[in-house]
């Protein structure tokens, strides 16, 4: 078993709150992910959070046809702060002290993001969570999330999808997709292997940010990546 990571960004994508249907927030699937947050943080592992908005809008798939892409892009951080909140509900529910911070500035809501606050914030085990992306257009959440892992200085990168790892082919349209136990971030970009978006894949190697993928669905995974048991793909140098 590798090393405890002293600090973790786990990485939700907004149809993990839609449940099934993957659209809107589903309290079944929601309270089900706060339950594995909690897993984790009872392990003693700080916790910073980045969770996607696509359950509710994604601002990539109009492309400018009907609404600026730029608008768009900032409809998508506000349906990640709306993702942000109602997780932190949850998770202050079942007694896990949490933060919401946010790229874009909504005082009655949430902080603004502050590195040194959100730092702080960990080391007083508190589960924060991210949202508004990197809270500028054209960026990813998965951009958003390898930038928060780099600056809170994460030992780990946790990406939690709903298939149980990184596959050679899409496995849902190709039988023959074979999935990676590891892979290099260089390989994953060169062979286009879809677990993240360039940007993300390139800020993470060239600052040395391990990121491991793996399955959302199987209970415990996240308490067991969280503290450095193997699941899913790793994606090292």
């Amino acid at each position: 078993m590798a090393a405890k990571p002293r600090r973790i960004l786990l990485k939700l994508s907004g149809e993990a709150l839609g449940g099934r249907a993957a659209r809107g927030i589903d309290s079944e699937a929601l309270v089900r992910i706060a339950t594995e947050i909690k897993r984790a943080w009872s392990q003693g592992v700080q916790i910073g959070v980045v969770v996607g908005g696509g359950n509710i809008w994604r601002g990539a798939l109009d492309r400018g046809h009907a609404i600026d892409r730029v608008t768009a892009d900032y409809m998508g951080m506000l349906a990640t702060v709306i993702n942000a909140l109602a997780l932190q509900d949850v998770l202050e529910d079942m007694g896990v002290p949490t933060r919401v911070q946010t790229a874009i500035e909504i005082a009655k809501l949430a902080e603004a993001y502050i590195r040194r606050r959100a730092v702080r914030h960990l080391e007083k085990r508190r589960v924060v969570i991210f949202g508004g992306g990197t809270g500028n257009p054209y960026f990813t959440t998965d951009t958003a999330a390898a930038l928060r892992a780099v600056e809170i200085e994460a030992d780990v990168l946790l990406k939690a999808t709903q298939v149980d790892g990184v596959y050679t082919d899409d496995p849902k349209t190709n039988s023959r997709a074979k999935r990676l136990g590891k892979v290099t971030f260089m390989e994953a970009i060169r062979r286009r292997l879809r677990v993240m978006d360039a940007t993300a894949l390139t800020l993470c190697m060239e600052n040395r940010m391990p990121v491991a993928v793996f399955s959302l669905t199987v209970p415990g995974n996240i308490a067991k990546a969280a503290i450095g048991q193997k699941v899913g793909t790793s994606i090292t140098e």
